[in-house]
């Protein structure tokens, strides 16, 4: 590894380090934007995406999965082209249900990885993740994957902190989540929520809890 590459991994562990709560669920993306939640502009500026390729991924989003937006980038992409395009663009990976194809989509992401990723399941936190996948790698590498990945929470128990850590979340949708508590089902959440916002935007914040 170069000398380079080293602090650059150590400047994104210290960064995510300091911005991200202990208790976060959602792992903060500090080198890699969110596919679901980046703006078209943001989306269309990032090489080898084009303008006209950044609105198609926009009206086709949210993405279920990391697997969904690597089959809607397929067509459009060259295997090379998705390589380049993957750590500056993602959408997270669910630690407790995704499949170890989906896993695998992560940029670096090897057999024993995904399989020390597996293995750990359920996860009830990113700290039991930090803890355990730490064993193997070092603290810049588990720094680097968690910007990849997140594990569902509670909207009922979880904490402001928790969930300010969903992608383009903010005070009006905190102040929502947390107005109609108890939830006890996705059916009230995509109810309730959705008086707010459209379907598609109740969809992508959805993905991040459990009921």
């Amino acid at each position: 590894m170069t000398r380079e590459r080293t602090r650059a991994l150590a400047l994104i562990a210290a960064a995510i380090l300091c911005a991200v709560p202990a208790a976060a669920q959602v792992g903060k993306s500090v080198t890699v934007k969110d596919a679901n939640s980046a703006t078209e502009a943001e989306i269309g500026a990032i090489p080898p995406m084009t303008a006209a390729l950044a609105k198609e991924l926009v009206a086709a989003r949210p993405f279920a999965n990391a697997t969904s937006y690597d089959a809607f980038l397929a067509p459009r992409l060259t295997r090379e082209q998705r390589v380049e395009l993957y750590p500056k663009l993602f959408v997270h990976v669910d630690l407790n249900s995704a499949s170890r194809e989906e896993i695998q989509l992560v940029p670096g992401m090897g057999p024993r990885m995904t399989r020390e990723f597996l293995e750990y399941r359920p996860y009830a936190s990113l700290a039991v993740f930090r803890r355990e996948i730490g064993k193997y790698v070092a603290a810049d590498e588990v720094a680097r994957l968690e910007q990849y990945v997140f594990v569902p929470m509670d909207p009922t128990t979880a904490s402001d902190e928790d969930l300010n850590t969903i992608p383009g979340f903010g005070p009006r949708m905190l102040r929502e989540f947390k107005e109609y508590r108890p939830w006890r089902s996705a059916e009230q959440f995509r109810k309730e929520i959705g008086k707010y916002v459209g379907a598609k935007e109740v969809s992508r914040l959805e993905r991040f809890l459990r009921f």
